[in-house]
């Protein structure tokens, strides 16, 4: 790992620190501690999720025209901005906006860096990259969590102002190391980027480059697979954790309420205790069969989660039937962090790198918007059709994972085809060596 990598994954371990802080006790600041009801906190949610879906169908072309690096700061400017409105709002209007320059401070963000990311990798260490970016990020939350957990008062709104300034403060620090980072020219990519592209996607990348934006992406029927797999697999995971899922567990199988913090506990420890023994299992296999293995892994899991609800065990048997779902998750999630977001760097031509990485952030947005929207009234009150709707989401996965590998390169679906190829090219009088990036 290069001096940028590290500075990347250093500061983007600090932001995940801030929002750790903060995120678990948004709805409780708005809705109580500011007095502002349970409506308006439900509106700040949503605002905070519309302004990420407004600003990133433009992110990825700027991106790709003015590099990462200044959206980066940019969008780590707004965040901090609207963390410190946040912690001061006592009205209505004021939270609103702080959520308008939280959502779209923060949405921006995660295309920036995972450009950095790719910018600075290449594909047979992009893998690693991407894992050790989830990792540091899943550490930063649980330990931002655990801190901020220690400090909260509902009875004093300045313990609350206390968190989000040290938020605001985090997000300066990303955009203070984002800045101190040199990064290569995108051209240098271009080899390690087409390494797996067929003649056929060669050409199609081609004109993708020539005429560029969403048409042109479109026409990438590998990436608009992936992206249908994305938003399945976000609908079905992600979209649940803190709605449909706490909503069944509390309504259907009785859990405790304590017992959700325990089971979001258990969740990062597998995340964090898992990924780099995970990486190794699964950075030499095909990218389709992880993810398709995923989608079998979460099957187990809502089937675990409707034993907790429906299957009249004993409270204990339900509550730690209910824990090893969200465990389950993680495990999942830890096969997936150097799975997808590579996939979606391979994928991209040169020139669109950022126009890809927004477009799958905003299909993951979408689906973060529309999982509690449907799983929140789903689990509480319709807890079977809940459980067989998204079992059958998870062997969803498990299919479209399946047909997407028939779509994939060699390479692309298994970057380390292309390590063993350049092992065998060193050993090649006529080929000459790889140049690495300046990362």
């Amino acid at each position: 790992m290069g001096a940028a990598m590290r500075r990347i994954q250093a500061g983007n371990a600090l932001s995940a620190f801030g929002l750790g802080f903060t995120v678990p006790y948004l709805y409780v600041y708005v809705a109580q501690v500011r007095g502002l009801g349970a409506s308006t906190a439900g509106a700040v949610l949503a605002v905070f999720a519309m302004a990420a879906l407004v600003v990133l169908p433009f992110t990825g072309r700027v991106i790709d025209r003015r590099g990462p690096l200044p959206v980066l700061i940019t969008g780590a400017v707004l965040a901090s901005s609207g963390a410190l409105v946040m912690g001061l709002a006592g009205n209505v209007p004021t939270a609103v906006v702080a959520a308008v320059l939280l959502g779209a401070g923060t949405a921006v963000m995660q295309p920036a860096l995972a450009t950095m990311i790719v910018w600075c990798s290449t594909p047979s260490t992009r893998t690693r990259a991407f894992a050790t970016q989830f990792f540091l990020a899943n550490l930063g939350l649980g330990i931002g969590g655990l801190i901020g957990g220690q400090i909260v008062d509902e009875d004093r709104a300045g313990s609350f102002t206390l968190l989000f300034s040290v938020e605001a403060l985090m997000f300066l620090v990303l955009a203070g190391t984002a800045a101190t980072v040199r990064l290569p020219r995108p051209a240098s990519l271009a080899g390690a980027v087409s390494t797996g592209t067929s003649a056929k996607d060669s050409a199609k990348n081609s004109a993708g480059k020539n005429a560029g934006g969403l048409r042109a992406m479109l026409r990438h029927r590998a990436m608009v697979q992936l992206c249908v797999l994305g938003f399945v697999l976000f609908f079905a995971c992600y979209g649940q954790f803190e709605s449909g899922l706490a909503a069944y567990g509390t309504e259907a199988a009785e859990i405790d309420p304590a017992a959700l913090g325990v089971a979001l506990a258990a969740n990062t420890a597998v995340i964090v205790v898992a990924q780099f023994v995970v990486l190794r299992l699964v950075e030499r296999r095909r990218r389709s069969r992880v993810i398709a293995a995923v989608g079998l892994i979460w099957t187990l899991a809502w089937l675990m989660a409707g034993y907790a609800g429906l299957g009249h065990g004993s409270a204990t048997m339900a509550t730690a039937a209910f824990i090893s779902t969200y465990a389950l998750f993680g495990l999942g999630e830890a096969m997936l962090s150097p799975t997808v977001a590579p996939l979606v760097a391979d994928l991209a031509p040169v020139s669109a790198v950022g126009q890809y990485n927004s477009a799958f952030a905003l299909v993951k947005q979408l689906a973060l918007a529309l999982g509690p929207a449907v799983g929140g009234p789903m689990g509480a009150a319709l807890p079977g059709p809940y459980i067989v709707t998204f079992v059958l989401f998870s062997l969803g996965i498990t299919v479209l994972a399946l047909r997407l590998g028939r779509r994939l390169t060699p390479v692309q679906d298994q970057p380390s085809l292309a390590s063993a190829s350049r092992l065998v090219a060193r050993h090649t009088p006529e080929t000459a060596a790889e140049p690495a990036p300046a990362c």
